[in-house]
């Protein structure tokens, strides 16, 4: 799919397979079934209708949801978000020298944000932000039990990050595994969408413009490449009665990736416009949901937009922009929507 933005070259954006047949043959729909068992879902009305319904069951929580086969009960989710946003906002008051951002995103970006938020925290933590791990959750588990056997733990009161401090007070084997589950469920996922965000934003319209804000920047690249492009809600009796066309049975997908393409609901849809948010509120825009819904926000979109505003910051202060020399990046069938292996060089 070709995509084209102010000031940026004509590049492509290659979906996977199945993501490009979404976009090809159900664009512009409220419902359609997509297998015997599941209705897809793309209208901004009926979206929002479901999604107010009910709650998020534990098992739809992404990052909550059950910790192999061991239920995380909100009080500790509250706590984990609140010690991984503590240490967000540290990290976003360190000095950074000259840094060199040139390279392989979003790679360098993932990297770069590891060293800044977690770079204190033991190599048995650390190692759980390796990127190779989001995509084979079998070896992420193995990669955890081995660090909870190793001998010695964190003592309470090290100087680490405060998502790590919450490992230190974990006794038992099974204790450390699962605290270790909890660090990387929840640092992980801040360091791979800002850095994913950021490299999708690089690719949709850099150059940019110097008039053009971060934020904007932002928020149109979220449109066009949701990180979270799909949203699972299990079959529930409330469905049914809101559409006809939802059976008792059917689980539901929520198509974000769809509905931030609507043309009806967005001029020049396919187009990277940042200045469209001039004018737009992005919490109340129909269709438009790269935090989830306003009656379940995403807990760590207020994590995400400081550290990718400050990281293309540090890239426009830098003149790094997309290798002229490269014209189409791939975006593959995972749950964190974004373009791999994109060049990124100085001018």
């Amino acid at each position: 799919m070709h995509m084209s933005g102010t000031g940026s070259r004509a590049r492509d954006v290659v979906f996977a397979p199945r993501l490009q047949a979404l976009l090809r043959d159900h664009r512009g729909e409220e419902v359609f079934r997509l297998d015997p068992g599941t209705v897809g879902v793309a209208g901004a009305d009926l979206t929002d209708r479901i999604l107010a319904a009910r709650p998020a069951a534990e098992d739809e929580r992404p990052t909550f949801k059950p910790l192999h086969g061991r239920s995380i009960p909100r009080t500790e989710a509250s706590t984990v978000m609140q010690a991984i946003g503590r240490d967000v906002r540290t990290a976003l008051k360190k000095p950074v020298g000259k840094v060199d951002l040139s390279g392989e995103w979003p790679h360098v970006g993932h990297v770069f944000l590891r060293d800044l938020v977690l770079g204190a925290d033991p190599y048995r933590l650390r190692i759980l932000m390796d990127r190779a791990l989001e995509l084979t959750p079998k070896l992420t588990w193995t990669v955890i039990a081995t660090g909870a056997a190793l001998p010695g733990r964190l003592r309470p009161g090290a100087p680490v990050s405060a998502i790590a401090g919450l490992t230190a007070n974990a006794g038992s084997y099974s204790d450390r595994r699962y605290a270790m589950g909890l660090y990387r469920r929840a640092a992980a996922p801040v360091c791979f969408t800002v850095s994913t965000l950021v490299a999708n934003a690089l690719w949709l319209g850099s150059p940019f413009g110097d008039d053009t804000s971060n934020r904007n920047i932002l928020y149109e690249a979220m449109r066009l490449l949701p990180p979270s492009w799909n949203i699972l809600r299990k079959a529930s009796p409330e469905y049914p009665a809101l559409d006809s066309r939802i059976g008792a049975a059917d689980d539901i997908l929520l198509l974000p990736l769809l509905s931030h393409r609507d043309p009806a609901l967005w001029d020049d849809p396919d187009e990277f416009r940042p200045e469209r948010w001039d004018s737009l509120d992005p919490d109340d825009q129909p269709g438009y949901l790269p935090f989830g819904h306003a009656s379940e926000r995403c807990w760590g979109r207020h994590m995400v937009m400081p550290l990718a505003e400050m990281l293309l910051d540090m890239l426009r202060g830098d003149n790094l922009t997309v290798s002229p020399e490269q014209a189409a990046a791939k975006v593959p069938l995972a749950g964190l929507m974004g373009v791999g292996d994109v060049r990124v060089v100085r001018t």
